[in-house]
């Protein structure tokens, strides 16, 4: 998988995040090389498996995940919309800057940059407020139901109050994912709150929808 540079702008839409929400630890999961941690404050804890790679490897996977990036919108420039971005000369830069954000504060503040992979954790039980992971959960959706079962019921274990997961179809074709309602369906019977919630963010065509969790063992509903 791709190391990617998104910046909290993009977070900012992509989960519908108001100042209010970003309350006590954060995590931030899968993070890869965005600068959400970098921008927004020390108590974003991001955690991601490139994080296990020394510095300079680590700098050449962000710097290929951004040409990568690149070649992937314009060989399928049609499954997008650029009215966020507003072209995609717009969007590159705000990767390439979000990418260098991210490798300046990994050198100053390696400490917030946590090595570690859904859907096994190195975080305690109740350990962040909220979660929020990106084109991670469904984007994916190859690798199967039961990957994206103990991924969430992970999320849910370490997060006190909510869950936020965007988007919620799978990769490149935008196409709706068959296993989402009965996972939601099976969060429920577990005591969690769950909704689709439509977000400001508009790129991937169909894409403008995160999965809200509201966990059952913490918070007020």
């Amino acid at each position: 998988m791709l190391v990617t540079s998104r910046s909290a702008a993009e977070y900012r839409a992509m989960f519908d995040l108001a100042a209010g929400d970003l309350v006590g630890p954060v995590l931030d999961c899968c993070a890869g090389g965005s600068s959400f941690a970098a921008e927004t404050g020390g108590w974003v804890v991001a955690v991601d498996p490139a994080y296990a790679l020394g510095p300079g490897d680590l700098a050449e996977r962000v710097r290929e995940g951004l040409d990568e990036g690149d070649r992937m919108i314009a060989r399928n420039a049609d499954r997008f919309e650029w009215g966020w971005y507003g072209d995609p000369g717009g969007r590159a830069a705000m990767r390439r800057s979000a990418g260098e954000r991210f490798l300046a504060d990994l050198r100053e503040r390696a400490g917030r940059y946590v090595a570690g992979a859904l859907p096994d954790l190195p975080l305690a039980t109740g350990g962040v407020e909220v979660a929020l992971c990106s084109h991670l959960l469904f984007t994916w959706a190859e690798l199967g139901e039961e990957w994206h079962r103990r991924a969430l019921a992970e999320l849910v274990r370490v997060a006190r109050r909510e869950v936020r997961v965007f988007p919620v179809v799978a990769q490149a074709t935008g196409e709706p994912v068959a296993f989402l309602d009965r996972l939601r369906a099976e969060l429920e019977a577990g005591g969690h709150r769950t909704e689709l919630r439509q977000v400001p963010y508009r790129f991937q065509r169909g894409g403008d929808r995160m999965l809200w969790i509201r966990v059952g063992h913490g918070g007020s509903g």
